[in-house]
């Protein structure tokens, strides 16, 4: 159950990649003299800003009881969150898509380091492989020159948000949380990241008014609409409330989907932006990269659904001593 609604939350972020790239398009239409920064730093502040409200009023029943602990989770979540959201969408405008979507799935790689160092021993040969196959299967989706691999700002930038989020699948499965409330922590999450990019959107707009107009069109108000209501609410909400009932490394591998969704969503999605937004979104294609990479991700996955990484003694520890939701209501990773 946690397995499949978390690869349903990844089909749900794989939406956020084009949405937030079209929207950067439409923002450089509307307010050409800024920056890529301002466009990352207004994106997100809407975003959550928007979700924060939302779910503040829907629970505002439940908020009056926040705890302490309630309090720090939402903190973690929201610092973390913000940091890497801002480089991964900031990323977004130096590289595609897909090639992002692949990248931030560096946690694959990191959650399994620091499982092996936490607990002193390597994770099991099923994690291992595993964790090959996606990177093999991400990098082949994503179209990495073999011959003359190179990093551009886009590709650094989608690195470092991924070790953020590594740090928020983490805190999100913190033993102290257990039990947390998941619309409350929620709540002073989305709040954290708005709050915490609103600085960074006004000093780098070249007008205040900026922040307001940028996306005060018609197509960039549905795919804020999108981004907030399956992107935000729908899929983090799920994902912080069924994230800490699997292991760390096998969360991080169940994630590692999102970049197939964000590849088959690219054949499409960008030309119908496009039609009714009046930007030019061009499609990706539909190539041997999609079907070899993604098809090497899915298997990987199905490898650890088949009751293989059950049988892994280093990420057994971080499951147990985490049901930060075992059966109330709770937490999550990021976003993307």
């Amino acid at each position: 159950m946690a397995a499949q609604l978390l690869v349903l939350c990844c089909a749900f972020w794989a939406v956020s990649f084009p949405a937030v790239k079209g929207l950067e398009m439409i923002g450089r239409l509307r307010t050409p003299e800024n920056g890529s920064v301002f466009f990352a730093a207004a994106c997100v502040c809407l975003r959550f800003a928007i979700a924060a409200v939302a779910v503040a009023l829907f629970a505002w029943r439940r908020l009056r009881g926040m705890t302490r602990l309630e309090w720090k989770q939402g903190l973690g979540l929201g610092v973390l969150g913000s940091l890497g959201l801002l480089l991964q969408v900031d990323g977004m405008a130096y590289t595609q898509a897909s090639t992002s979507a692949f990248l931030t799935q560096g946690y694959c790689v990191w959650l399994p380091l620091w499982v092996a160092f936490r607990h002193r021993r390597f994770p099991s040969w099923i994690v291992l492989t595993a964790s090959a196959m996606v990177l093999v299967g991400g990098a082949v989706l994503s179209g990495v020159s073999w011959e003359r691999p190179t990093l551009g700002r886009g590709e650094w930038e989608t690195l470092a948000c991924s070790v953020a989020f590594t740090g928020q699948i983490l805190w999100l499965e913190r033993p102290e949380f257990r039990g947390n409330d998941v619309f409350r922590f929620s709540t002073v999450m989305f709040a954290v990241l708005a709050l915490a990019t609103l600085p960074l959107a006004l000093a780098t707009a070249q007008r205040p008014s900026d922040l307001l107009t940028v996306f005060a069109s018609p197509p960039a108000m549905v795919l804020i609409g999108v981004l907030v209501v399956f992107c935000t609410l729908v899929a983090f909400l799920l994902a912080n409330r069924w994230q800490p009932e699997v292991p760390a490394t096998e969360a991080g591998l169940l994630y590692s989907t999102e970049p197939v969704f964000t590849a088959a969503l690219g054949l499409g999605l960008p030309g119908w932006i496009s039609q009714w937004s009046g930007i030019e979104y061009a499609n990706e294609r539909l190539t041997w990269n999609l079907v070899i990479g993604g098809g090497l991700v899915l298997a990987a996955n199905a490898w650890l659904q088949l009751g293989q990484a059950s049988q892994d003694p280093a990420a057994a520890p971080a499951a147990h001593e985490t049901p930060v939701g075992g059966g109330r209501g709770k937490t999550m990773s990021d976003e993307r």
